[in-house]
Formats: structure tokens, C-alpha cells, sequence
């Protein structure tokens, strides 16, 4: 999991740190500032909570040589609200829950999906006419699925600035194969973001799954 790991942090343009947990194994208990947010909860989003809070604080005391106990709270609209100096990002799955942070005030986005096509009902949903030209044929599914991934760690890493929710085609996503990269543009104004406006990011695979990381740095946010 650590090789996993190590793969994962060389995907964000900031210092970071990234840590994995198994949200169907035992956690450390949420805080309790954090346990206020799942008094409603059902089980499983209990065990994710916890894997998530727990694999975001690993990643923090990485970054610090030191245990930190900082509490990760949740908005309204269930994104973690981190700490002061903090930024950072959690995905997860059935079996695997990551968590990437970071200090330099680079706005992350993280999302892991099992590595396996998106459904083929689906694909219209998430990708746009001009993207669905550009994939088809035999591996049309799977890269569906890294458009959709793409869209959610670039949505993530974006969502501090606007504060907006939309829409998968809100972004339009060129990937670059070869290089294991690709480019998110806004398809319309959204926030401080113009019609055109372009996020990079990086993907990768292992262990079955599939990762997408997108940094929003201090260049390009004073450009905005």
C-alpha cells in the first residue's frame, strides 16, 4: 500500500502527503467534534467517515513528524472543513479510503474509483459528445471512467474558490495517455473561473483502482 502511496503523492504539484485506510477494518474513533456530524449517519458512512478522518490525520502527522490530533470537520454540503493551514482532499471506495494533505495552501483534489468501465448508460451522463468522439472504441468503458474521475478530483480541487455545485459537463476533459495527464476546462463562467479556464491533472492505477489528483497552486490562483 505504501508503493500505492508513494505513486499517488508524485500526482500533486504541492508538498504533500497521502495516506490509505481500509474503511471496512477498525478505525480510531472520529473526534468528537468530528462525531457530531454522524448522529444521523448510517453505518457504512460511518465506517468511511472514520477511515477518511483517520487516513487524513496519517497523512498530516507525516507532513509533521509529530501525532496530530486536529479536528477535520464537515460542512453542510459534507466537504471537510480542514484546519487552519491545511488543505487537502478524501476519496474512497469499498475497500480503500485515501486522503492527501498538504500546507502550502495549494487547493488538492483526490478521487479513487475501482479500475473497471463506467456503464455504458452512464457514459452519456458524464461525458459530453465531444469527449465520447475522442474515446470511442474497444476502451471506450475505462476511459469513461478516468473522464468521470477526472471530473471529480478537478470538481474537488476547484470547489473551495466557487463554492458552486454543477454538473459533470460543466468541464470538458482532453487526456493525455501517454503521459498519464489531462486537462479540465470550463465549458462556462463558474466562480472566479472564466469559459475556457484550464485545470491540470495526473492519474494513475494500482491495486484495482484507479487515481486522479489535480493541484490549484498559488500561480495559477493569483491568476484568477
Amino acid at each position: 500500500m505504501q508503493r500505492l502511496c508513494d505513486t499517488i503523492t508524485a500526482l500533486f504539484d504541492a508538498p504533500v502527503a497521502v495516506a490509505a485506510t481500509d474503511p471496512t477494518a477498525p478505525q480510531p474513533a472520529p473526534l468528537a467534534e468530528e462525531a457530531a456530524h454522524l448522529h444521523r449517519a448510517i453505518e457504512k458512512r460511518q465506517r468511511e467517515f472514520a477511515a477518511g478522518r483517520a487516513a487524513a490525520r496519517q497523512a498530516m502527522s507525516m507532513l509533521t513528524n509529530a501525532e496530530v490530533a486536529l479536528p477535520i470537520l464537515a460542512g453542510e454540503d459534507r466537504a471537510p472543513i480542514w484546519p487552519e493551514g491545511w488543505q487537502g482532499s478524501i476519496s474512497h471506495k469499498s475497500t480503500l479510503c485515501l486522503a492527501v494533505v498538504g500546507q502550502s495552501g495549494a487547493l488538492l483534489g483526490l478521487d479513487v474509483e475501482e479500475d473497471t468501465p463506467l456503464a455504458q448508460n452512464l457514459i452519456p451522463t458524464i461525458c459530453s459528445d465531444t469527449e465520447i468522439a475522442r474515446i470511442a472504441g474497444a476502451a471506450e468503458g475505462q476511459l469513461a471512467k478516468l473522464i468521470f474521475s477526472a471530473k471529480e478530483a478537478a470538481y474537488k480541487a476547484q470547489y473551495p474558490l466557487t463554492r458552486e455545485v454543477f454538473g459533470f459537463h460543466r468541464l470538458e476533459m482532453r487526456l493525455d495517455l501517454h503521459e498519464q495527464a489531462f486537462e479540465a476546462s470550463f465549458t462556462q463562467d463558474t466562480g472566479p473561473f472564466s469559459k475556457g479556464d484550464t485545470l491540470t491533472g495526473r492519474f494513475c492505477k494500482g491495486q484495482g483502482h484507479l487515481v486522479t489528483g489535480v493541484t490549484i497552486g498559488h500561480s495559477e490562483m493569483q491568476q484568477i
